[in-house]
Order: structure tokens, then sequence, then C-alpha cells
């Protein structure tokens, strides 16, 4: 059997297993967390350093193959879904705190350390990493930062893009670059933010270093019940117009609450159309002032009942019910999707109003969590697979929320990422001339377009395509990534 001189090379670079070649080994890795779209790749390399990194790009940008960077693989827009005839590159080895410094309160990672071990090896200094998305006990530091994460936090203190100092990585290329770092700024533009969100377009990221804060030292969570959707909707922008910044603003609607209730035992209302959760920390003087005005607008705003958790531990159990209802939605369907769309804070009401709608006409049923604070919509589409045309329907469904968030003054994503399940949706949002404006940036990075191909950003012909098969009320057209 002939030698391939490509897949010589890249074994050259690793130590023995760290390239896999078989199709029972690349299997694993066929997909992200959307799981409908899955390609083989063509290897995938397990580097453990830096150095083979920028070795194994050079080798791929010398023979034109593509490169998909993926970390832990939690991602629900796509973004890791392999190229067919291209590298897989896991940076899940890459898993080392490299220093923590409790001085100037960072921590220099590598880019497969999981996001709640951040805040784990922090608490002995009193620290920690304050992005928490609900897959933080999996979900990498090195996909936080290609996918811009949040978390039910992110209200306060903000997104991967907020608490991220500097990273290191490489082009395509190999060229090493450097973006941002502990000093206060930084000469020239502003790549750290650019390259925080960019979905593995642009760069390899190998090191980064966060932004670690105190642990308040007091923390409280009241939890309200509204029998209206509306109401609750309201509520949110209620609580933000009185000028309260919750720590977290959380809100589920009544079939999201019956899913989580008999997987992790919450204590939900059962009853209520909707809940929102709203934590307050720091002082306990400030906690206390916060909660009472919390409870006094939930209450002006139709709260049916409002409580507050009588220790650390139902605290914690709310949240955990919050953070669950992701995979509890499995109790209530064989296969679900979950969108990521964000709008104003005063249309939450509307939006949640229509998407009730939309169940209807498509004949679909939809639980909602999300981020109520900052606007973040997660509509978890429960569909059947096997069920001939239930996928197209949900998609057509998740397609119809994000248009509606674009209609409200909001956007396609909040924390998700484009990847390839939203590049339809780009095509709503921008126009042909910013869409132009992106394919430059990426060029300037990657003129090859060999990272991550056919992610993100749609070709005008695919935006011509979705808007006839739109008017029309034809299936949307599937992704199909790049073909070398």
């Amino acid at each position: 059997m002939p030698t391939d001189p490509f897949l010589g090379e890249l074994r050259g670079i690793l130590p023995g297993g760290s390239l896999l070649v078989s199709e029972e080994e690349r299997r694993p890795y066929e997909c992200d967390g959307l799981t409908v779209f899955r390609e083989l790749p063509r290897c995938v390399a397990l580097p453990r350093t830096g150095a083979e990194v920028q070795a194994l790009l050079r080798v791929c940008s010398r023979h034109g193959v593509p490169v998909v960077a993926r970390g832990s693989g939690t991602g629900l827009s796509g973004g890791a879904t392999p190229h067919p005839g291209g590298l897989l590159l896991s940076l899940a080895r890459m898993n080392r705190i490299l220093a923590i410094d409790p001085l100037l309160r960072v921590a220099h990672l590598e880019p497969g350390v999981r996001n709640l071990q951040v805040s784990e090896a922090a608490a002995a200094h009193g620290l920690y990493y304050a992005p928490d998305p609900s897959s933080q006990v999996a979900c990498s530091i090195g996909g936080n930062v290609a996918e811009n994460s949040g978390g039910v936090h992110c209200l306060k203190y903000g997104l991967t893009v907020h608490n991220v100092l500097g990273v290191r990585g490489f082009l395509m290329d190999g060229e090493p670059v450097e973006f941002g770092g502990t000093a206060p700024d930084a000469p020239g533009l502003d790549l750290l933010a650019l390259s925080i969100g960019s979905e593995g377009l642009l760069m390899v990221v190998t090191e980064v270093i966060v932004r670690l804060i105190p642990r308040p030292p007091c923390v409280q969570l009241a939890m309200a019940s509204f029998a209206r959707v509306h109401a609750a909707g309201d509520a949110v922008a209620a609580i933000i117009g009185a000028g309260i910044i919750p720590a977290g603003l959380e809100m589920m609607d009544r079939k999201a609450a019956a899913a989580v209730e008999p997987f992790v035992a919450a204590g939900y209302d059962l009853g209520a159309a909707a809940i929102l959760l709203v934590e307050s920390d720091g002082t306990a003087e400030e906690v206390a002032d916060q909660i009472a005005d919390i409870e006094r607008v939930l209450r002006a705003a139709g709260a049916d009942s409002v409580r507050i958790a009588g220790s650390a531990a139902e605290r914690l159990r709310w949240w955990s019910g919050r953070k669950n209802a992701f995979p509890a939605a499995g109790r209530l369907s064989p296969d679900y999707y979950c969108m990521d769309g964000t709008l104003p804070r005063k249309h939450v009401g509307r939006a949640l109003e229509a998407i009730e709608a939309m169940e209807e006409r498509y004949r679909l049923r939809c639980m909602n969590v999300f981020h109520a604070g900052d606007g973040n919509l997660h509509p978890v589409i429960l569909f059947d697979a096997n069920e001939p045309g239930s996928w197209e329907r949900a998609e057509r469904f998740g397609a119809e929320i994000l248009e509606l968030c674009v209609e409200l003054g909001g956007t396609i994503t909040g924390e998700h990422g484009v990847g390839i399940e939203k590049i339809n949706s780009m095509c709503v949002q921008f126009t042909a001339g910013e869409r132009a404006a992106f394919q430059a940036v990426k060029e300037s990075f990657d003129p090859q377009h060999l990272l991550n191909p056919g992610k993100l950003i749609p070709t005008l012909a695919r935006c011509a395509e979705y808007g006839r098969m739109h008017v029309h009320g034809g299936a949307l057209p599937h992704p199909e990534l790049p073909r070398f």
C-alpha cells in the first residue's frame, strides 16, 4: 500500500498514539454538540505542546490541507464539525494550568483546561473565573475563547471577551502571534477582542491569560413564579430599569421546569408559567438591600410568589436545575435543538409569545431557558429525528426565531457562535458589504482559507440560495463544507 507523504510528515512531528487515522479512531470526532451535522476528518492530531501545533500547521499549510481546531466538543453551532479532507486538531491534551498569580489575579492556561477547573484551582486564593457556561464541567477555555462563551453570571461579570487578558497561538502558516497581556493596555489595534469569538477562523490559540476575581463574601438567590410568561419577561426589563444589576438573572418556562424537576429535584414551582432566578452577591449589607429591592420589583411586576433561598445548599440546588436544563430535555423528547439568539430585554415577553405561536405552526414543542438579564434566548426545540420531516421543521423553527431576534433589534447569536448552524441566518442580519468586510478580515489572517473553512461567513451564492428557499418556503440549504 503506498504511503501518504502528508501523514508521514505528521507522524514525524507527533509521538506515538497522537495521530488517529483509522475510521474507528476518527469516529468520535465527527461532530460537536450539534450532532445533526457529521463529517469524518481525514485524520486527527492530538498535540501536547505549542511547538507541535506550530509544526502541524506548517505541514498542513504547505500541503493545502484544511485544519479545524477542537476543544472539548461541547459547542452547539457545529463550529468544530470536521472538514472531510482536513486535519482535526484536538487541543484536549494541552490541558495544563501553567500559572496562577493571586497578586495580579490572573491564570495562565493551556486551551484544553476545563472552565470549572480554573475556579477550582483558584479557590485556594479566594478567587474564581466568572464566565460559567452550563457546560462548564466539561467545556474548555480554548473553546470558550473561540465562541466568546457566557454563562449565568455574565450579566454582572461579562462574557469571555471581558475576562480574557491575552492569548498566544499561531496563524495557519505557523507564524506565532500574541495579542493582549497582563499590562493595562496594549499598543495598536485591539486584535485580542477580534480573536475572541472568531470561531477558529483566524488562528489556533495555544495559551490564554484570564482574569480572576475575588469570591464575594455573601450570595443570595431569589426565585419568582409568574402565571404568565409575558409578565415574567416584563419583570426582567423592570429589574434592569430599576437600576439593579444582579449577579445572575435567568428565566425558565413551565416546560423547562417540568423537564428539570424530576431530573434534579430543584424545588421549582411546576404550576407557574415561568420562573425567574435572580442572584445578588457582594457584602452582606449590599446583598440584603439588593434582595429587598429585587423582591419589591418582582412583586410589582406581577409575581405570584417570591422565595428566597434558605441555605447555600438550596441556592445551589436551584442553580443546578437551571444548569441541567439541556440534558433534562432528553426526558421529554428523543432529540432537541438548542437555539441561541439575543434581543433587547424589553422584547423578551413579546418574543416568548411569538415562540408559542411558532410551536403550533411547526407542530413541535419548545421549552425556553435563557440568560434573561442580557436578553440571550435559548429556546430548546424538541423533535424526533426518526420522524420524517421533523428535523426540517425544527431547523426552520429555529431560523424563524433568529429572524425574530433580528427584527426586534437583536442578533442571531449570544454565545454559541455561528459555525455552520447559523450560517444561513448571517444572510438575514448582515448586508453583502458587511459580509465582504468579514471575509476581508479572514483573508488578512488566513489567505489560503484553510482554518475552519466553510464556517461563520456565508458566500454570496449561499445567501442568494437561502433567500430563494425562504421566499418559497422550501427546506433550508444544508451547509456543505468545501472539498479539497
